[in-house]
């Protein structure tokens, strides 16, 4: 029933085309099952931070897509758009907007949004107006797009990820407003924030007023126009009954529909694929270990990962590498094994040490030896400071952390394998979150067959919990309880699952791998994508009851 009742789907990210975290992935997954819903009707919508010298290798560009609006739209203060397909399953259209001169009309637009919406941006700060600009040139190409192609506005759906987007919705709100609309947020911003200067999230939740804390943590406006957002919409969603109740709490506003993420099968390579992937992604990781310590490795030497962004806190990068020493106290005194920090920082260049040795068997070992780029900040980097305090107290002998601060784009310059490809050669991942909304690390990690270890306080961390037996060998995940005040208790519960993950023989962490693949089939997005089609029927009924009261 859906596809007929919207004749356009738009959906808006600072993350369409351009991969900076876990957004990218919800999207890029999904695309497939709604391009099968919707055709060509499904149009992404991103920014266009490229150039002929810095191409995006995700989007690839088709002029004559939508009766050739890339050159036809007539659009307002200097908007410019490119139009393509996105390089993954089902290949969907995308629109890069550049949004011209449209800064220059943010002060009438901020005001009008005060006035309707009571959105705060005089405290804006950082990536606000940077966001805000490039949403507000994406509610213009929509309305552009919806006319020049002809579109009933009632028969129009967008969708808003983030607060990044949110005054996008606002504008759309404000310039089409028989269009239906949903926003999605994949973490609060203020929840975030909360988080990220030290608070105590959990224990006192109860306690917090969104717009308090706002204030408190010079939020105002992004908190403002996030909230503004979710009461807006037409239907509001959140990724996990986790940020459901942080959203009820901090936003006043308790999400319409829960959306969990799910994962695409296609994004994992075959059997034949994926073993050479696993042997060759191992050969290489021992390699890059062996050219920074100078020591051999076996090639059954057990390999851990963590991923994902530099928040040390949220992220549970503290407790990971708190976890990997208490892991070499436990295991045998001839065991050894490699944890690697798959982090991006605030990169400068490959070690040159780094690049002697491996490209050329040199024997420099110049630069530290837990670390294949050079930082910019490697006195303030806090994975570098604390490896760094770690090698300095004699850790490290049996189980070396390596900190890989790159993106794994398949072109870093070190590793030059991307992420997906060099995600089978570990043996086991540790995601021990603090913050985490949904959690696709763990998810991938299973999808790709390696069991992972992660907490409650991540929306997949509880899904995990609602329909599975806990444990590596039940369904390759162990979901540890992750409080305010139980740190030392998560590490020993993290140590104690991965020792005896290690102890075990290659038939029984077999067994461990086979049921992360069965966990990661039941949240493909062919069962997920529902809660979508429960999100766009309430926007569009919600529309069709202001349409028919105006």
């Amino acid at each position: 029933m859906l596809p007929s009742d919207i004749g356009l789907l738009f959906e808006t990210s600072w993350e369409v085309c351009n991969k900076i975290g876990g957004i990218y992935a919800v999207l890029s997954t999904k695309a497939r099952q709604l391009k099968e819903q919707f055709g060509d009707s499904l149009i992404f919508i991103g920014p266009d931070v490229w150039s002929e010298n810095n191409p995006s290798p995700y989007f690839k560009e088709k002029k004559t897509l939508l009766k050739n609006a890339s050159s036809k739209l007539k659009l307002p203060w200097g908007v410019t758009i490119r139009t393509g397909r996105w390089d993954i399953p089902g290949s969907p259209i995308v629109i890069l907007v550049k949004p011209g001169e449209t800064g220059r009309h943010t002060d009438e637009v901020y005001a009008e949004m005060w006035e309707k919406y009571g959105v705060d941006s005089l405290h804006a700060y950082g990536d606000y107006d940077e966001s805000c600009i490039f949403s507000i040139a994406s509610a213009i190409v929509i309305k552009a797009l919806t006319e020049f192609l002809k579109v009933e506005e009632k028969k129009v759906l967008a969708h808003f990820d983030e607060w990044t987007t949110g005054m996008g919705l606002l504008y759309t709100q404000v310039t089409m407003p028989e269009a239906s609309t949903v926003f999605t947020t994949h973490a609060t911003s203020i929840g975030r924030s909360i988080c990220g200067n030290g608070k105590p999230l959990y224990e006192y939740f109860h306690n917090y007023n969104g717009d308090q804390m706002a204030g408190e943590l010079n939020m105002q406006s992004k908190h403002s126009l996030e909230k503004a957002a979710a009461h807006a919409a037409d239907c509001f969603t959140t990724v996990s009954e986790v940020t459901a109740r942080e959203c009820e709490q901090l936003l006043d506003i308790r999400p319409q529909v829960v959306t969990p993420n799910g994962f695409e099968p296609d994004f994992v390579p075959r059997t034949n694929k994926y073993n050479k992937l696993r042997r060759d992604g191992r050969q290489h990781l021992l390699a890059v270990a062996k050219a920074l310590t100078g020591k051999e490795y076996d090639e059954n030497t057990f390999l851990i990962a963590t991923s994902g962004r530099l928040e040390y806190r949220n992220k549970g990068l503290d407790l990971f590498l708190d976890s990997i020493v208490r892991i070499e106290e436990q295991i045998p005194d001839d065991a050894e094994a490699l944890a690697f920090v798959l982090v991006p920082g605030w990169v400068k260049e490959p070690s040159g040490s780094l690049l002697t040795t491996l490209k050329f068997a040199g024997d420099d070992h110049s630069g530290p030896d837990f670390l294949t780029h050079r930082l910019n900040n490697e006195d303030h980097d806090p994975v570098c400071c604390r490896i760094a305090s770690l090698n300095a107290q004699g850790k490290g002998k049996k189980v070396k952390i390596i900190y890989v601060p790159s993106y794994l784009d398949g072109f870093d310059g070190i590793i030059d394998i991307n992420y997906y490809d060099l995600l089978p050669a570990f043996d086991l991942t540790l995601f021990p979150s603090y913050y985490e909304p949904w959690g696709y690390t763990p998810l991938e990690s299973t999808a790709f067959g390696v069991p992972t270890v992660t907490t409650d306080k991540a929306g997949f961390g509880q899904w995990v919990l609602d329909n599975f037996k806990n444990g590596l060998h039940h369904c390759g995940v162990y979901v540890v309880s992750r409080e305010d005040s139980n740190y030392d208790a998560s590490r020993e519960a993290i140590a104690s699952a991965a020792v005896s993950y290690f102890n075990e023989g290659p038939i029984k962490r077999s067994e461990a791998r086979h049921a992360a693949f069965l966990t990661a089939e039941k949240a493909d997005w062919k069962f997920f994508i529902s809660y979508y089609d429960e999100a766009f029927q309430i926007a569009l009924n919600r529309a069709a009851e202001r349409n028919a009261a105006n």
